[in-house]
């Protein structure tokens, strides 16, 4: 099994992907993105339970990479059981770690129904190389579609970070977009949210984009109702970590905020997603649970304290963007227009 992990990952490495976790021999390796950008620390992860500390601590995150994640754990769990039974339990704890994030929850269920006991861990290698496989072609395809909606001389707001590191290493959601008009020769530029509390977009989004050569300029999650206002910014390109069947987009807080001021001014608000993040099985954003972080992650910046000591603090980790803010839905089978509902069902359904 080994030697199959080894040949895909060997696969990957000769194309121009920036890997967010891969495997080698009977270990999986991941980037820690909470280090980023001043300091590359991989992390070797032998056991579930590490895994699912990682994920909790977002030290992997973005909701590709967390369907990546879940492939990943899944091998590692058919490493280290010999028993189907306890090979599942490894799997349910994989699913409970990030409750928002539908792709986790998606891969890890189809990994990991209908195996043979006697055979599992086989055909557990064999899913994890299509999944692995399908992300990627996610990325290429609705890259290519989102592209067209962007125009030589464009400036493109995005919040969070859907990039490379939060997918299998191309561009993940909202920098596939980007990165496709990019190479496509037209003269863009991006305007990147910071992104607070984790400050996503400060520290990986501005990092990947630098990397590509890609001009930007970031901005505190604040000054984007300034920049849509005064005409700087012709569209918003954002990811998702669940969409519901009517169109509402469960993304990174702070979206909502952006979406409602491109509205107010007329510029289009895009959401790039693949269809695995898609949840026909939710009817609208009010049934989406919102994960509820440590307050105390808004109380330091760089590990640092920045309120008074006893000050209390909310975290959300995302907000709930209503279907009437959104121009269109990105996707590997093209953007998807309203009626969303109509829309979506007829083609994901």
């Amino acid at each position: 099994m080994t030697q199959l992990v080894n040949a895909l990952v060997q696969e990957l490495r000769e194309r121009e992907l920036l890997l967010p976790i891969w495997g080698e021999g009977e270990k999986v390796v991941l980037l820690d993105q909470t280090r980023l950008p001043f300091k590359t620390v991989y992390l070797e992860i032998y056991t579930v339970v590490e895994l699912c500390t990682a994920i909790k601590d977002m030290t992997i995150r973005g909701s590709g990479a967390l369907g990546l994640a879940g492939a990943w754990g899944a091998y590692l769990a058919s490493l280290k059981n010999d028993n189907l039974e306890a090979f599942q339990r490894d799997l349910a704890a994989l699913k409970a770690t990030r409750p928002t994030a539908v792709n986790l929850a998606k891969t890890v269920d189809e990994i990991g129904t209908d195996l043979d006991p006697r055979q599992f861990k086989e055909q557990v290698v064999q899913r994890l190389i299509d999944i692995v496989h399908r992300q990627l072609n996610f990325e290429l395809a609705l890259g290519e579609a989102g592209a067209a909606l962007i125009h030589d001389g464009d400036t493109i707001m995005t919040h969070c970070h859907s990039g490379a590191l939060a997918g299998a290493g191309y561009g993940g959601r909202a920098l596939s977009v980007i990165r496709r008009a990019w190479e496509q020769g037209k003269k863009i530029s991006v305007l990147v949210n910071e992104t607070r509390p984790y400050l996503q977009g400060a520290r990986i989004t501005a990092w990947e984009l630098k990397r590509l050569g890609i001009p930007f300029t970031l901005i505190t999650d604040n000054m984007s109702g300034f920049c849509l206002e005064k005409g700087m910014v012709n569209l918003v390109v954002v990811g998702s970590d669940r969409v519901a069947r009517n169109g509402d987009l469960a993304n990174k807080i702070g979206t909502y905020l952006h979406a409602l001021a491109a509205y107010d001014n007329n510029v289009p608000f895009y959401t790039a997603t693949s269809s695995h993040t898609i949840d026909l099985n939710t009817p609208s954003g009010d049934t989406i649970p919102v994960e509820m972080r440590p307050a105390e992650e808004v109380l330091t910046l760089a590990g640092q304290p920045i309120a008074e000591p006893g000050t209390k603090a909310l975290y959300p980790a995302f907000d709930i963007t209503p279907h009437r803010l959104i121009t269109g839905i990105i996707t590997e089978k093209g953007v998807i227009y309203p009626p969303f509902e109509k829309n979506l069902v007829e083609i994901f359904g």
